[in-house]
């Protein structure tokens, strides 16, 4: 670069030379502005045309404790301030900032005005930013009245407490003092437990007191059970409760109506109060035949509830079979006619007597069925399934078996068939051995000794004794004594016919 161009050209100079540079009065100015810019800054702690940031709305119904820059606090921090009142109604819209830090606030948000401690002055926006089910508020979101709220100060609950109202306590401290310390009437021990009969108030009370670590006990199961069962059960139940409480708000004029109702109901009460301490009398017998009732009616549902899922089924199918049935149900209509109907009724009077008959014979019957049923399977059954032991003879079976086989084998021996039709071929007799035997039950006439002629000789008789076991005519047959197959008189014996000679 040249040496000219790193001189200020002649035209500069002579400017210069002109204005003299800055004086004191422009630096004063620059000072002024400044100061001022500072001030603003700090006194509103805001940088203008910028955005406060994430704001959120919230309507109280009292909020004249409450000012602009107060702060905004979650679990103790702050993590904003207030920026905007606006009056609306009876109520005030309060706008504040959230920071970062206290993000995100839930659609389920609840504030509260509190006064912050004695050093500190004023008052603060208590807010819980709500669950983590519920969607994150958007900017500028409403907290509605139903969840906020403004703490009571002595000097608000004093001004409310009048002189009628402190008359009112004192009355109502008075009547408690009067009925911790009187002592019943035996009229009115008549309906008290036995183990405070004869006591105050205060002494029941301390009675129920040296029993309450039982008490305590079944409060906290009962406090852990309203836990619930599932992770924020209880939050979920609290939610139900504030929308229970929303309703009822909006609905003031109705429960306004509510409450008169119920003043007139509870004037009627008073009238009929004579008849209502009887009432009160009979409950404690009612209430012990109620609760046999109730256990009665609790041991019943399980089985109850078990016909209902039986009975599901069948009626799912019910429409299917009303729809099914509604041809029948058609030409049954037509089958009522009276001109069907009573034709229908003279056979059923001209075969009523016979069928009342029939059942009155058939219930005689039942009776020697049974018996009959009995005897099968008591008597018979028992000895047809004994085997009889007879030696070489024996095959295993049981009796009931070998008779069968028995009537197979006649049947077989008779199964010949020529042009003269069946026929049986029975061996009479012949053989080398000759027998004899006496004949004590057949009508001889002359010598009572019959003689035979078999292929061999008899090797024993089975059984001994002939004939039907011993019956008991006064029993039952299902009562009679099973005979034994394989007894004394079983056998085998003697040979008879014997070999002769």
């Amino acid at each position: 670069m040249s040496q000219d161009h790193r001189k200020p050209s002649r035209y500069n100079q002579q400017f210069f030379r002109q204005w003299g540079g800055p004086g004191p009065l422009f630096f004063g100015l620059v000072a002024l502005a400044v100061v001022v810019i500072g001030l603003w800054l700090a006194f509103t702690k805001s940088i203008p045309f910028t955005s406060h940031g994430y704001q959120v709305q919230a309507t109280f119904r009292n909020a004249v404790n409450i000012a602009i820059k107060s702060p905004v606090r979650i679990a103790g921090v702050n993590v904003g301030k207030v920026t905007d009142l606006e009056q609306k109604g009876d109520n005030t819209v309060v706008t504040f900032t959230v920071d970062d830090e206290g993000r995100p606030v839930r659609e389920d948000a609840a504030a509260q005005i509190r006064p912050r401690l004695f050093l500190e002055g004023n008052w603060f926006i208590d807010l819980d930013p709500g669950t983590p089910e519920s969607k994150e508020m958007p900017d500028n979101g409403m907290i509605p009245v139903s969840h906020t709220a403004t703490s009571v100060q002595v000097g608000d609950l004093l001004r409310t407490l009048q002189t009628p109202e402190r008359a009112n306590i004192q009355r109502l401290l008075s009547s408690l003092g009067t009925g911790l310390n009187a002592k019943p009437t035996a009229e009115q021990d008549l309906t008290f437990e036995p183990f405070v009969q004869g006591l105050s108030g205060g002494e029941a009370l301390n009675l129920a007191y040296r029993q309450g670590e039982v008490a305590a006990r079944g409060t906290a199961i009962v406090n852990e059970a309203t836990l619930g069962t599932q992770p924020n059960d209880l939050g979920n139940l609290l939610r139900g409760l504030s929308r229970v409480t929303g309703a009822v708000d909006e609905r003031g004029d109705d429960l306004q109506g509510l409450v008169t109702n119920f003043a007139t109901f509870t004037g009627a009460l008073a009238a009929e109060s004579e008849n209502l301490g009887l009432t009160i009398q009979k409950l404690g017998p009612t209430l012990v035949v109620a609760r046999r009732s109730l256990t009665s009616l609790n041991a019943s549902l399980p089985a109850l509830r078990g016909f209902a899922i039986a009975s599901t089924p069948g009626l799912n199918e019910l429409p299917r079979t009303i729809r099914v049935t509604t041809p029948l149900l058609r030409q049954l209509q037509k089958l009522l006619t009276k001109p069907e109907l009573a034709g229908l009724t003279q056979i059923l009077k001209n075969s009523t007597p016979a069928a009342a008959r029939s059942g009155a014979a058939t219930l005689k019957l039942l009776p020697q069925l049974r018996s009959f049923g009995l005897c099968i399977a008591d008597t018979i059954s028992p000895t047809g399934d004994q085997v009889i032991q007879d030696g070489s003879f024996t095959n295993g079976q049981k009796a009931s078996r070998e008779f069968f086989y028995a009537a197979v084998s006649t049947t077989g021996s008779t199964n010949g068939l020529d042009g003269n039709g069946s026929f049986a071929r029975i061996q009479g007799g012949g053989g080398p051995v000759t027998v004899k035997m006496n004949d004590d039950e057949g009508v001889t006439v002359g010598s009572k000794v019959l003689y035979g002629r078999l292929q061999s000789a008899p090797l024993g008789t089975s059984p001994l004794a002939p004939g039907t076991p011993p019956i008991v005519k006064d029993q039952p047959c299902s009562e009679q004594e099973i005979p034994d197959l394989n007894g004394p008189m079983a056998g085998p014996g003697a040979p008879l016919p014997v070999a002769y000679p």
